[in-house]
């Protein structure tokens, strides 16, 4: 137990634990916006079908 505790102390000293973090944030706020344009998106395409449906088809 007490060599887990070593490595995980070691890599948070280090320059890779940071990094790592950082990575981590970054990667979360890219899907954050990404899952935010795809459901912007979404609601303008299903929109935009639904008045060519009932254009074309004049339900």
């Amino acid at each position: 137990m007490k060599a887990i505790l070593n490595r995980v102390q070691s890599f948070i000293r280090s320059e890779d634990g940071p990094t790592a973090t950082e990575y981590a944030v970054m990667l979360a706020l890219i899907i954050v916006v990404a899952i935010a344009a795809i459901s912007a998106l979404g609601s303008n395409v299903n929109q935009t079908f639904s008045d060519v449906n009932s254009t074309a088809f004049g339900s």
